[in-house]
């Protein structure tokens, strides 16, 4: 795989600077993919994804979600509801110009995806969701999805969850996403005052539009993506995420564990370029 030297910019929306990874700005003729991260992650997680396809020929974006990487810390809690980050990704579109692009996403980054593609499907083209499936099917998984993601209900306690959090006891970052591949840097960034309760706001500010509104199917062609050893993720609430788009829908099951991006580099690569590239190779 080519060397890549990727340019960190920033643009201004909602009063705030937001950062974003950008792997060739000055080349306006190249199709867009936008990586749209999740928690605990920023935008750095797409590297390798990033690589691959600024190779096959993409300009590849990838923006810090409000309060995470090197966006600025929004001083509300309603700053960091779904919808306004959702809009915070099409403002960054408009920034740079670009009308319709493929959006790949992981963890929330994956309901974010959901959200841009449902609310602006005349600005997504392709659409790649990981690990969580449309909020919709998400809400109605049964019990098992309830239990495996109990964390959430911890990450909602405001200034307790935080301070246990950051320690190193059972409800400890550490211990509860221990599953992650880098924990040492997650620590290190989320140690940076305000940063752990900034990138816990999402939950807290958006559990009601992923569990009870009602969100739009998506009109793009969607490629879902599921690992088996997901310990926070049911599968079905991925593979019935089918009823809620109106397009040719495409599903594969990964090896391995949550954070796909990460882990299953290879494996994920070679999916975004048949899905993107070659899409008869499905």
């Amino acid at each position: 795989m080519i060397e890549l030297s990727l340019t960190r910019n920033s643009f201004t929306h909602r009063g705030l600077t937001l950062s974003y990874l950008d792997s060739c700005p000055d080349d306006h003729d190249r199709p867009v993919v936008m990586f749209l991260h999740g928690f605990p992650d920023t935008a750095d997680m797409w590297t390798q994804q990033i690589a691959c396809l600024h190779e096959q020929g993409y300009r590849c974006i990838a923006p810090d979600t409000v309060g995470s990487g090197h966006s600025q810390i929004a001083p509300k809690l309603r700053d960091y509801n779904a919808c306004m980050i959702v809009q915070d990704k099409v403002a960054l579109l408009d920034h740079l110009g670009l009308e319709g692009v493929d959006v790949v996403g992981h963890d929330w980054g994956a309901i974010l995806a959901w959200l841009v593609a449902g609310h602006y499907p005349q600005r997504v083209n392709h659409l790649v969701v990981m690990s969580v499936g449309h909020p919709g099917a998400y809400a109605r998984a049964g019990l098992d999805q309830k239990l495996a993601g109990w964390y959430i209900a911890f990450f909602c306690l405001g200034g307790f969850a935080e301070r246990l959090l950051a320690g190193k006891g059972r409800l400890s970052l550490r211990r509860v996403f221990g599953t992650h591949p880098h924990p040492d840097e997650v620590m290190a960034r989320l140690s940076a005052p305000g940063r752990l309760r900034a990138a816990l706001r999402i939950y807290r500010a958006s559990l009601k539009t992923v569990l009870v509104d009602t969100q739009p199917a998506v009109s793009s062609p969607t490629l879902g993506i599921y690992s088996r050893g997901d310990k926070y993720l049911v599968e079905s609430q991925m593979r019935n995420s089918e009823r809620w788009v109106n397009s040719d829908w495409t599903y594969q099951v990964l090896d391995g564990g949550h954070w796909i991006p990460l882990e299953k580099a290879q494996e994920l690569n070679q999916l975004l370029v048949q899905f993107l590239c070659e899409p008869s190779a499905f």
